[in-house]
């Protein structure tokens, strides 16, 4: 799927999302929001004028007083989000990019033929499996979704079915599971 389909899908069915931010001090929050509207590449949404997230964003926008006498609408123009399926087993993941600055589709294909997550940046993120890899299977032994494929070596993550837990690089004797 493509960025406008799962902002679709987020409009039209869930309607409601959590968003993370950071504070004034740099510190990570998260807030639930109502999307109103979507568009191809960025998402619309409003919030009450009591909550913190409305102050510290018009706080940003509208730095006087004054001016912020009306409701506002904001739009999240750029960015990254994870769509996961828990209704399947193992379950279904994907990312998708927000904005125009993107450098590329959210999910490309990876040097072993894996799916590949990407930040808003276009950097790779999530588990991969390296050279170091010895076949021992104690990965796979430990990954809730069973979603490393031994068929090759080394073995790959199937990244639209990996939670991102880590378990499987805890787990690894031979230090062949990366973080990206």
């Amino acid at each position: 799927m493509e960025t406008k389909d799962y902002l679709r899908i987020l409009r039209e069915e869930i309607h409601s999302t959590v968003i993370a931010t950071v504070d004034g001090e740099g510190h990570p929050v998260t807030r639930v929001i109502y999307i109103m509207l979507t568009d191809e590449n960025s998402l619309y949404f409003i919030t009450a004028k009591g909550k913190a997230f409305y102050a510290q964003h018009m706080a940003e926008i509208y730095p006087q007083e004054e001016s912020r006498t009306a409701l506002e609408v904001f739009q999240v123009a750029e960015g990254t989000g994870e769509f996961f399926d828990l209704s399947v087993k193992p379950i279904f993941r994907d990312t998708f990019v927000l904005g125009v600055s993107a450098k590329g589709e959210a999910g490309q294909m990876g040097q072993n033929g894996e799916k590949t997550q990407r930040n808003a940046s276009g950097q790779q993120g999530g588990y991969f499996i390296t050279d170091r890899c010895r076949g021992c299977r104690i990965c796979c032994s430990k990954c809730p979704q069973k979603c490393i494929d031994m068929s090759a070596k080394p073995f790959v993550i199937q990244q639209e079915h990996c939670l991102h837990c880590g378990n499987c690089m805890e787990a690894c004797p031979f230090g062949a599971v990366e973080r990206r």
